[in-house]
């Protein structure tokens, strides 16, 4: 795919099915988030087909987006609303009638043990709180489509079982889930599917059993590091530790 006239994305040729989770992964700069932004149209300068539930979602009909849930890296959250408003807006905006978007996240904020904070601004909230609204609002309208970048930044232990149990049961609703992730060991044991970008390109595609018969290494940081060629990590940690131990230098 072109993207403003620069090729971004080369040759990507991907058949998803329903109930997979598939970890997305690759290094900064790899072409991740530019690939979720288009299949979320919210890129149309590209060369190339998405088809998306079936229809190509470059004819123009949007209603596609009602059946998908977004949870971006860095997500802009309106902190002057109150939970309860700030739900209810975004249901609302997924088709939601505004009693049934108030209910249904009054009731997932319960589950998460925040009810007592559902007519609280957002302003005031930690980081992990702010993390469990946006997924809730990411699957408030039930979506069968979810793209998930770092979904579990600034939870707690126990929450993370929680997502990580969430999602293997939407999977096995049939829901299709894009985990994104640079945590390699979580992805490993939640993806049924990992594709690894590189340079804009497919690098790899497979179960992580496979990926790991492939490239004869254990894990699957093991794996990624192999498959981008980054072997440098014991000397830039040593090089740091030393700094940090006194022996920099003045030159």
């Amino acid at each position: 795919m072109n993207l403003g006239g620069k090729r971004v994305l080369n040759g990507i040729n991907l058949d998803v099915y329903q109930g997979q989770i598939i970890g997305y992964i690759g290094p900064n700069g790899a072409g991740k988030s530019t690939t979720v932004k288009i299949m979320l149209g919210l890129m149309e300068d590209y060369q190339g087909t998405v088809e998306i539930f079936g229809q190509n979602i470059a004819a123009g009909d949007h209603t596609y987006k009602r059946k998908i849930g977004y949870v971006p890296e860095n997500a802009e959250i309106y902190d002057n609303l109150t939970a309860n408003e700030y739900l209810t807006f975004i249901g609302e905006l997924y088709g939601l009638v505004k009693e049934e978007a108030e209910e249904k996240a009054r009731q997932l904020m319960n589950e998460f043990e925040m009810e007592n904070v559902f007519n609280t601004r957002l302003s005031s909230f930690s980081k992990g709180m702010r993390q469990k609204v946006l997924i809730i609002s990411s699957l408030l309208h039930d979506p069968d489509l979810l793209f998930l970048d770092e979904p579990l930044n600034g939870l707690d232990a126990n929450s993370v079982m929680i997502i990580k149990e969430i999602l293997s049961q939407l999977a096995a609703q049939g829901k299709t889930i894009f985990y994104s992730s640079h945590i390699m060991d979580v992805v490993e044991k939640i993806s049924n599917r990992i594709v690894l970008l590189l340079d804009g390109e497919v690098k790899a595609d497979g179960s992580f059993e496979e990926l790991r018969e492939q490239n004869k290494e254990g894990t699957l940081e093991e794996i990624f590091n192999q498959l981008t060629g980054f072997d440098e990590h014991k000397d830039v940690a040593g090089s740091f530790v030393g700094i940090v131990n006194g022996g920099y230098s003045n030159e």
